[in-house]
């Protein structure tokens, strides 16, 4: 296996040894950094767009006016169709 130096500040290395110890205890073997990034790469959990949904509280009149401000500028837009 092909091997890279990395520099990472210390807050960086302290999170990543958190990681891997919680790894360890969690699977009963030595965890090396390596296996810790894997494992943290993999198990990001995918988020999307929709997960947003009803995140933001607005007003009617914060909608109406975000309704309007992109109305006047989507007017503005020229398209030229090749």
């Amino acid at each position: 296996m092909e091997s890279k130096t990395i520099k990472i500040n210390k807050e960086n290395y302290e999170w990543l040894l958190k990681k891997a110890a919680n790894l360890q205890k969690k699977s009963g073997k030595p965890i090396s950094f390596d296996e810790a990034l894997n494992e943290i790469r993999i198990s990001k959990p995918k988020t999307m767009i929709s997960d947003l949904a009803g995140s933001w509280k607005m007003s009617d009149s914060e909608w109406k006016e975000i309704k309007e401000k992109t109305k006047k500028g989507w007017s503005k837009w020229k398209i030229s169709y090749v």
